[in-house]
């Protein structure tokens, strides 16, 4: 029993951490009367998505235009033709919502005649509803038009009906095409500070939103007095990936939107935030940052409020919860040998096992939310199954370890696979980000387990023995693979690595922005670096990639001795 105070201790350390780093924060202003002026609308459910032509019915875009008559005085479409989308006026109007409606073109001219039909249709069926038409969105930055064959749709347009006409696209295009300024009614650009080729961090961005804002806006008045501009897309990622210091996260991405609202207020910007709903479909082609713009989950769950303070997880109790649970199963597991220990043993044994299991919990968190099909979520069971064979495979050699027993040979060995698979994970995810990097997550918390285990491993045999050892074989007391394989894995980890960061650096290097601000090749480069290693979430990567090879690299420097 004299372990109890210890579990006691630890359990009441756990709750206080828990509490004091899950406080809401102050994220500016609230947003006047709680609603926002315009809000992009895609009304695809989990499993739904354009490119799959898989649409919602219209009893769920009733129920989300319901949800949004509350956020939002207008709301912004992007196709117009397709599936159960006709419907979408009728349904704004029930909810006393207006639109601006958009016809999504393409490089297929079949499709295109039939939104534009679609589009010319609704606005002139729902002068009431409609008030403003968006033509095409993004196809000059997709390069699926010729700025000819765009105008071309636009005059269409503007000839049959009677509402203002726009094109949407970054604001880069319109500097590049500023011939599309005479021929739209009003200029519709995109801002979004996370996605450019320098990113900037939320604090500032508002400075970033007013600056282009204003940059465009003496082009337009230099081609087209006094006309319109429109913020079409506007937002924060509240999940994903880092880039250089635009760091997505829910606090951010309220503190974002709050922050845009007051400078637009001020002066006088017309905006559009994207968006209403997180989109699962857009995680097949921009990954865990793609899926999550919205200011409500995929399953219309609000992800931060438009009023008041804002909690980073606002289900922190519930983890906490189960976490606990899961450390008073492995005591009640582990309770014999814990006893056998020395109290100080015994103590830092119960500590790795809450540490472990608050990082199990939450790895089991986060994957989940990020998983968006089937194979997804198979993906992430199998993931969270084998942290925790490692884990409770941890504790038993910890315990082991500081007992100086050899323990059961066939834990050790599994233990000793378990690991060789992480790092072997580790190596192709590292290799993946290193090709293609833009969208992918880094999968800090699929790692998190096995590194501080080898970690607390090589701490307690030193402890134990006064010696210190990184050898994989002597950490998991099983002897494996030969040398020369440790070596070429220990190889292929670190060139990885090595990719990682020069990929990474590279996007930067060569990006449109970066040249024209930066065109010497020395400061464009120190700007890119910067940007890479700036990046907090890439750093802790390759923090946990360091001590993943270091066993290998230990064992097979052993072998050779």
């Amino acid at each position: 029993m004299k372990i109890v105070p210890s579990i006691i201790l630890i359990l009441l350390l756990t709750y206080a951490y828990s509490w004091l780093s899950n406080q809401p924060h102050e994220v500016g202003d609230d947003i006047p009367q709680g609603k926002l002026n315009s809000l992009s609308f895609a009304p695809f459910w989990e499993g739904q998505g354009p490119m799959d032509e898989i649409f919602p019915t219209v009893a769920q875009m009733d129920s989300d235009l319901q949800l949004l008559g509350e956020k939002t005085h207008s709301i912004r479409t992007y196709a117009s033709a397709e599936g159960t989308l006709p419907a979408i006026p009728e349904l704004a109007r029930k909810y006393g919502l207006k639109m601006i409606q958009g016809a999504w073109l393409s490089a297929v001219a079949k499709k295109n005649k039939i939104e534009i039909d679609e589009l010319i249709r609704s606005a002139n069926a729902n002068p009431d509803v409609v008030k403003r038409v968006m033509v095409g969105n993004e196809v000059l930055l997709r390069k699926d038009l010729s700025a000819e064959e765009l105008i071309t749709y636009i005059r269409e347009v503007k000839k049959a009906v009677k509402q203002p006409v726009s094109y949407a696209d970054v604001w880069s295009i319109y500097l590049q095409h500023p011939e599309l300024i005479k021929e739209v009614d009003f200029v519709t650009i995109h801002i979004l500070p996370y996605w450019e080729d320098e990113p900037i961090p939320v604090e500032v961005a508002p400075a970033h939103i007013e600056r282009i804002y204003k940059q465009i806006q003496s082009l337009v008045d230099s081609i087209s007095p006094g006309k319109a501009i429109l913020i079409g897309e506007s937002g924060w990622p509240s999940e994903g990936r880092q880039r250089g210091d635009a760091i997505p996260s829910v606090v951010n991405a309220a503190k974002f939107i709050r922050s845009l609202i007051k400078v637009a207020n001020a002066n006088h910007f017309d905006y559009n935030i994207v968006e209403a709903t997180n989109q699962s479909w857009k995680s097949f082609q921009e990954g865990v940052v793609g899926a999550n713009w919205g200011l409500f989950s995929v399953n219309r769950e609000e992800v931060y409020p438009l009023t008041g303070k804002v909690y980073e997880n606002t289900n922190w109790l519930m983890h906490l919860e189960f976490s606990i649970a899961t450390f008073l199963l492995m005591v009640s597991v582990f309770w014999r040998p814990l006893k056998a220990l020395p109290l100080g043993q015994a103590t830092v044994v119960l500590v790795l096992m809450q540490v472990l299991s608050v990082l199990w919990i939450n790895e089991i968190s986060l994957l989940w939310y990020t998983s968006y099909s089937h194979l997804q979520r198979l993906w992430t069971i199998l993931l969270v199954t084998v942290n925790a064979a490692i884990l409770g495979l941890l504790i038993d050699r910890s315990i082991n370890v500081l007992r100086q027993q050899a323990g059961n040979p066939k834990y050790s060995e599994w233990l000793y696979k378990l690991l060789l698979i992480t790092i072997a994970y580790a190596t192709f995810a590292t290799a993946c980000i290193s090709i293609n990097g833009r969208y992918i997550s880094f999968p800090i918390v699929a790692v998190y387990i096995p590194v501080i285990g080898l970690l607390s491993l090589s701490l307690f045999r030193y402890w134990a023995e006064k010696s210190w050892s990184f050898n994989l074989n002597k950490l998991t007391n099983f002897n494996g693979i030969q040398p020369v394989k440790f070596a070429l894995m220990a190889k292929l980890l670190a060139y990885s690595a090595l990719a990682l960061l020069v990929g990474e650096t590279v996007v930067f290097f060569i990006s449109t922005d970066l040249i024209s601000a930066y065109p010497q090749i020395g400061n464009r480069l120190l700007v890119s670096l910067g940007f890479t290693f700036g990046n907090q979430q890439l750093l802790i990567w390759m923090a946990c990639l360091a001590v993943l090879a270091l066993p290998l690299k230990a064992g097979y420097e052993q072998a050779q001795a």
